[in-house]
């Protein structure tokens, strides 16, 4: 690979700003809302949401892949599906397969650890500042579905299975995130596994605050509805992303 190559690739994934981490929480609260409308307001059922989703999903980072920098529509659209994808993985394995929250915040931890490990034990370095190669690429996006997966499982097991209720839950997760930051910015704590901390964290928070607008009032929420949920968050999310495509200046680095 040349010099030239390298710079290009670097462009792959956006630079952690203020932007990205609003248009993240953003995804995943879509995550959250639009896998609950496709399957039960639609009435798609999770398997045919799933099929549905996955097959998008599949399109998208083919597309993805391709791309020899980070172009922001195909990037966020692939972080979109991957939230309501991965999403839909836990609640099947929730609601068809009666696996427990419990559970399934164990599996998709142990997961998440192994993409990790095999991620660092290839390429030394688990930082997204040298995403370059398809290979990174590829460790890169695994680690984002199993950072999705284990949000909404232990988003759930918080806001549900611990019943607290989701503005808790969303308060719960906000003060990790924030104890996070503080532990990067006064402590130093590496900036590597603060972002990904703070990643996974943001998963669950999102949810949360996706349940407490869209769920209705009987159930704690806020009765927004998943179609008025969703639609504001994706309106969001495409302005957002549609003026960073606009400003965005070569070359980009995370």
């Amino acid at each position: 690979m040349t010099e030239a190559d390298t710079r290009t690739m670097l462009n792959k994934v956006p630079l952690v700003t203020l932007f990205f981490w609003v248009i993240k929480i953003m995804a995943t609260t879509v995550g959250e809302t639009a896998a609950d409308f496709l399957s039960v307001d639609l009435k798609l059922g999770l398997g045919n949401t799933s099929l549905l989703v996955g097959a998008l999903l599949v399109i998208t980072l083919i597309m993805q892949f391709s791309v020899r920098k980070y172009v922001p529509p195909i990037y966020w659209l692939a972080v979109v599906l991957i939230s309501i994808f991965g999403t839909l993985v836990t609640d099947n394995l929730v609601d068809v397969y009666g696996v427990a929250l419990e559970t399934t915040t164990i599996i998709f931890s142990i997961a998440l650890a192994i993409t990790f490990v095999a991620w660092y034990a290839s390429e030394k370095t688990l930082s997204i500042h040298t995403i370059f190669t398809t290979k990174r690429e590829s460790f890169y996006w695994a680690a984002i579905l199993f950072t999705f997966a284990l949000g909404t499982a232990a988003g759930d097991l918080v806001a549900d299975g611990m019943q607290l209720g989701y503005a808790v839950s969303a308060s719960v997760f906000s003060a990790m995130i924030a104890l996070v930051a503080f532990a990067h910015l006064v402590f130093k704590l590496n900036a590597v596994v603060a972002f990904w901390i703070a990643y996974v964290l943001t998963r669950p928070f999102g949810a949360s605050c996706g349940d407490l607008l869209s769920q209705p009032t009987s159930n704690g929420g806020l009765g927004l509805g998943t179609v008025g949920t969703s639609a504001i968050f994706l309106a969001v999310i495409f302005g957002l992303v549609s003026y960073w495509t606009v400003r965005q200046r070569p070359p980009q680095t995370a």
